[in-house]
C-alpha cells in the first residue's frame, strides 16, 4: 500500500498542514517523480474538499457522502503509478495557520514555492521529474509557479481560468443563476449575490468588503487577492510557459466554463506549445461525477510526462547532498 507521511511545512510565517503520499515501493530505494497538488478556491482541505471544519455555515452538507476529494482520488492514482505527491491545507483551512479570508493571491503563489523546496529536501524524490496538478485557481498559482522554476517537468491543469477574475466570475455567477446551481452553499449564494460590488471594490483597491449570507450572519472577505486575480489573468501566464501541459475541464463545470480551458490551448499552441485537452462529459468543476478510469487515465498521462529535466546548480547541490 502506498505510505502516507503527515507534515508541516514552514511556508512564510505560516505553518501548513500536509500529507506526503509515497509509493508503495518506496523502501526499495531509488527516487520517485512527484507533485504537487494545488486547490481550487474558497476555502478548502488538503483532499480538494470544501473546509466544512473551519468555516461553519458556509457550505452546504456534503451530498457526496464519503468520497474522496478530487486532490486524495489523483494522488491515490498516481500513487498506483509510482509518483509520489504533496497536498496541504491551504492558509486558514484544515489544521494549517491562518485566515483564509485574508490570504492574498501573491501569498498562495510563495506558499506553492515553498510547498516544492519541502518536496526537494526529500531524499526518495527526484528533484528531476516534478509536475504540478493546478485545479480552478491553483491552475492559475501552477502557472505562476512553473514560469518561474526550471525543474517543473508538466503540468495537469484542471477546470483553469484563461481570463481575469473579473470576466470568470461574471460568467460563472450567470451560469450559476440560470441553472440555481450550487447555490445552496451560502457562501457562494452570497459571492454570485455581491458579485459586481465585490469586483467593483476591489478594483477600487478597497480593504475588504462584508458580505451577507443568505439566513443570516455575514464574512468579511479582504478585497486585495481578488484584485490581484483581476490583473493576473492565466491567459497572460501561459504565453509565457514553455512546459508539457494538460488541459482537463468538467463539461458541467459552473466556475469556469469549458471555453476557458480552449482559450488557454489556443495560446499555448501559438507560443509553439503542443498541449493536451480534455473534457468530461457531465463533470462539474470538482469531477466529482468522473469515474475512477477517467482520474487514473488523468493521473497516468502526468506520470508519462515527468520526463528528467536539466537542473540549476542550486538544485544540483541539493541532489548531491542527498545521494
Amino acid at each position: 500500500m502506498p505510505r502516507a507521511e503527515e507534515l508541516r511545512i514552514r511556508a512564510g510565517d505560516a505553518t501548513l498542514a500536509a500529507t506526503l503520499l509515497l509509493p508503495d515501493d518506496s523502501a526499495a530505494g531509488g527516487r520517485h517523480p512527484n507533485v504537487l497538488l494545488l486547490p481550487s478556491w474558497l476555502p478548502r482541505d488538503r483532499d480538494g474538499n470544501y473546509d466544512r471544519i473551519g468555516h461553519t455555515g458556509w457550505f452546504a452538507a456534503d451530498a457526496r457522502g464519503a468520497q474522496a476529494g478530487l486532490l486524495r482520488r489523483l494522488a491515490e492514482a498516481l500513487a498506483d503509478r509510482g509518483v509520489a505527491s504533496l497536498r496541504a491545507d491551504p492558509r486558514g483551512c484544515g489544521e494549517s495557520d491562518g485566515d483564509w479570508e485574508e490570504v492574498t493571491l501573491f501569498a498562495k503563489i510563495d506558499d506553492a514555492r515553498d510547498l516544492l523546496a519541502a518536496m526537494r529536501s526529500r531524499s526518495e524524490l527526484d528533484l528531476r521529474r516534478s509536475g504540478i496538478v493546478g485545479h480552478g485557481e491553483g491552475a492559475g498559482i501552477a502557472l505562476a509557479v512553473a514560469i518561474g522554476d526550471p525543474a517543473i517537468s508538466a503540468l495537469t491543469l484542471i477546470g483553469a481560468s484563461a481570463r481575469s477574475w473579473r470576466e470568470t466570475l461574471r460568467r460563472a455567477a450567470a451560469a450559476r443563476g440560470r441553472e440555481d446551481a450550487e447555490h445552496d452553499h451560502p457562501i457562494v449564494a452570497a459571492i454570485d449575490r455581491w458579485s459586481e460590488d465585490l469586483i467593483e471594490r476591489a478594483e477600487r483597491q478597497e480593504a475588504n468588503m462584508r458580505l451577507p449570507l443568505p439566513g443570516g450572519g455575514a464574512v468579511t472577505l479582504a478585497l486585495a487577492p481578488i484584485e490581484q486575480a483581476i490583473h493576473t489573468p492565466p491567459l497572460a501566464l501561459a504565453t509565457m510557459l514553455h512546459r508539457s501541459v494538460a488541459l482537463i475541464h468538467g463539461a458541467a463545470d459552473t466556475w469556469s466554463d469549458p471555453d476557458e480551458s480552449a482559450l488557454l490551448e489556443a495560446a499555448l499552441r501559438a507560443a509553439d506549445e503542443e498541449p493536451t485537452s480534455r473534457v468530461v462529459p457531465g463533470a462539474g468543476h470538482d469531477l466529482a461525477e468522473a469515474s475512477d478510469e477517467v482520474i487514473a487515465e488523468v493521473a497516468a498521462d502526468l506520470a508519462g510526462r515527468l520526463l528528467p529535466r536539466e537542473l540549476p546548480p542550486v538544485l544540483l547541490a541539493i541532489e548531491e547532498m542527498g545521494s
